[in-house]
């Protein structure tokens, strides 16, 4: 299914009234039994545990309510925390921050043993992360969500977590969101511990290749906003973090239109 579909799905599956009756077993009516039935079948499926993961946070998008970035957490057999996979460039850097911070949502959640399922509606004064909270919110999410990925699995297996970000207060707390994520989480456990393919260093150079595409077209959109409105590095980036917020359109997804087609954005000469 096209990225189309899915947001078809989601706006359909949110639009539902909480109180509608059970569309009676047919999976065919219900939005959201066909993101996870097809869910299902795509994790059965994958050969490889990136193929996993990239389904997993595909399906958060399309499925969780008010999910803005969503993020995978694995912790290596050495007990270090890396994100593997995020569906936008700041949904990394949240990650990092809890990791170098050491506290956090996806932090506690991938801890062996960890919380099932960890959650802040208002990271500004959320008092179990004190540097982190802060942090996040100045970077405009201000809820969290992470529920634990492989929780009994002793190393050398993976474990971690699933993070799911919002940019408003109040969100991903309630409890049809937090089984949906639970139910997800579910899902890519079990396909992780059926998947024979468990190569850490695949999946960091995996990351490594993205980040370096990400960010090289994320330099150069920030290139054309420096010439084009004589603002600095700083404020160019950070007039994409806004416009991606207010658009709701992943950043490197932004950057990248506004680098391909900056042409046709251009006033017309008289």
């Amino acid at each position: 299914m096209g990225n189309d579909g899915w947001s078809r799905d989601k706006a359909e599956f949110v639009a539902r009234p909480a109180d509608a009756p059970h569309p009676g077993g047919d999976v065919a009516d219900s939005p959201l039994a066909q993101q996870f039935a097809q869910l299902t079948k795509r994790l059965r499926a994958a050969d490889s545990v990136a193929d996993v993961l990239s389904q997993v946070v595909r399906g958060a998008v399309a499925v969780l309510r008010d999910a803005d970035l969503v993020s995978v957490t694995l912790r290596s057999p050495d007990e270090r925390l890396h994100t593997p996979l995020e569906t936008d460039p700041l949904a990394s850097e949240l990650d990092e921050l809890q990791y170098a911070y050491r506290e956090g949502p996806c932090f506690e959640a991938a801890r062996n043993p960890g919380m099932a399922h960890v959650h802040s509606p208002d990271l500004v004064t959320e008092a179990r992360w004190p540097r982190f909270g802060p942090a996040a919110a100045d970077r405009g999410y201000l809820s969290v969500l992470s529920t634990a990925l492989l929780p009994d699995i002793p190393p050398p297996r993976l474990s971690g977590a699933l993070n799911v970000y919002s940019a408003g207060a109040g969100k991903l707390g309630d409890e049809a969101t937090r089984d949906q994520a639970l139910l997800l989480a579910t899902h890519a456990s079990l396909a992780l511990a059926s998947t024979e393919a468990v190569r850490l260093a695949e999946l960091r150079a995996a990351q490594l290749r993205r980040a370096l595409d990400t960010r090289d077209v994320i330099g150069q959109a920030k290139g054309i906003l420096m010439q084009r409105r004589g603002i600095s590095a700083d404020e160019a980036f950070e007039l994409l973090r806004r416009t991606s917020m207010d658009l709701n359109v992943r950043l490197a997804e932004l950057a990248h239109t506004l680098t391909t087609r900056h042409t046709e954005l251009d006033p017309p000469q008289h």
